[in-house]
């Protein structure tokens, strides 16, 4: 669904808005439903392109999906179709997912084979997926790369049990590795693994089916192998990156904004990163409440040098709220330097908020000094393509905050994302249409 949003920015909003299911988590417990025959439930699954993508790939392979209501599915993987996977069709499929890079570990596990074409997704540089193929390798599968096809297989009559240390702490890697490791012989030992709560979700899950992952939340997980898993029920976490885009969306707007059941206890320093470019914020329960203020100021370093906002792996700051911080940050008082470590050249959609009045010097690829305006010169409405996903929904922040009408292009990265974003911005006040 291509299309563009018109945005009159410069309104106070008000209400109250619920987060949507976690899209990172919902790629990986959705794969994991490959690992038994019994029927799996998944509660609170976010409606948005990316993981019905997924949904429709498990059912053309023959997983039986029913939808028990909304974001509420129950999978059944009894009768599965290996020729799919092999198929023209999927090559096609598979490649226009990210995501779906997920099915491999538990393909391998379960059934001794898996079969991937080279995935798609943002483009944020370059983004490696040796983890999981070193990881499966060590875990006794061969593996293949037909360079004509852009396509990978990897075949194992037993997957055992090993110690492996991960070149990189790969969300998605970790996932991976994981899913294969609990359906083989013996005991394997990840580390340097992701711990974000995403990948706690699953490992709790995948112990509910029958698995015996221990180490959970640290950076090394012990897996003692199990023959068989089963079924189970599954609740997704809130879309922590979506909270925290609430946050900056209330700052930037000047609104009083109630963010709803956001599960606090797994949303890590978040909250207080947006504290220090002095948002405030306040816990009410499982809420954040954030009230209107005229102006906040960025705090410095307690030596009174400039503040430094940089991501890094769980539990440090996510990367995908950077964008957000630095769109945040220029309208704020005072001087942040935002530097983007994980990713290269995510920060080249500053240039946009630069054609709209805001003070960014953009250092190199990786960094990005913002002077903030506070609030004294609102950012001027502009049209504008969205290059990713993350970065679309900073964009769109500014707009609302922006004077003047904003036209958004290429808004189908957003909605890969971010579920009726357009229509729940609209119930807090918002001037947002499709066009």
């Amino acid at each position: 669904m291509s299309g563009t949003f018109q945005i009159r920015g410069g309104k106070k909003l008000h209400g109250e808005i619920f987060p949507q299911g976690a899209k990172n988590e919902a790629l990986q417990v959705i794969c994991a439903v490959l690992l038994t025959d019994e029927e799996v439930r998944i509660k609170n699954i976010p409606d948005i392109h990316d993981v019905n993508r997924l949904i429709e790939i498990l059912e053309d392979f023959g997983v039986k999906t029913t939808r028990n209501g909304n974001g509420d599915y129950t999978f059944k993987a009894d009768r599965v179709n290996f020729d799919y996977v092999k198929s023209k069709e999927f090559k096609k499929d598979g490649a226009k997912l990210r995501g779906s890079i997920m099915l491999l570990g538990p393909m391998l596990a379960r059934f001794g084979e898996a079969y991937m074409p080279t995935p798609g997704g943002d483009k944020i540089g370059r983004r490696r997926l040796d983890t999981h193929f070193q990881g499966f390798v060590e875990l006794g599968a061969e593996f293949h790369y037909d360079e004509n096809e852009s396509f990978y297989s990897l075949k194992a009559k037993e997957l055992h049990g090993k110690f492996i240390l991960l070149e990189e702490a790969s969300l998605t890697g970790t996932a991976n590795v994981l899913m294969a490791a609990v359906l083989a012989k013996g005991k394997t030992r990840i580390y340097n693994a992701a711990c974000e709560p995403y990948l706690q979700q699953l490992c709790k899950m995948l112990n509910r089916m029958g698995a015996n992952i221990s180490g959970i939340g640290s950076n090394l997980l012990t897996v003692e192998g199990v023959s068989r898993l089963h079924g189970t029920e599954h609740k997704m976490l809130p879309d922590m990156v979506e909270i925290g885009s609430w946050i900056g969306l209330a700052a930037m707007t000047k609104s009083n904004i109630t963010i709803k059941n956001v599960n606090w206890n797994q949303l890590g320093i978040i909250p207080n990163t947006f504290r220090k470019l002095g948002i405030s914020l306040e816990q009410s329960g499982d809420d954040i409440i954030i009230p209107e203020q005229e102006h906040y100021k960025i705090h410095k370093f307690i030596d009174g040098s400039i503040l430094t906002v940089s991501d890094a792996p769980w539990p440090g700051f996510t990367p995908d709220l950077l964008s957000i911080i630095l769109v945040v940050a220029t309208q704020a008082k005072g001087t942040v330097l935002i530097h983007q470590k994980m990713f290269e050249s995510r920060l080249f959609f500053v240039d946009k908020l630069i054609d709209m009045g805001a003070q960014i010097i953009l250092c190199d690829p990786h960094r990005a000094t913002v002077v903030g305006l506070n609030h004294e010169y609102p950012l001027r409405g502009t049209t504008m393509t969205s290059p990713d996903i993350r970065a679309g929904n900073a964009l769109l922040i500014a707009a609302l905050s922006a004077e003047g009408k904003s036209i958004i292009h290429n808004i189908e990265q957003i909605d890969r994302g971010y579920e009726n974003i357009d229509g729940r911005l609209r119930a807090l006040g918002a001037d947002i249409e499709r066009i």
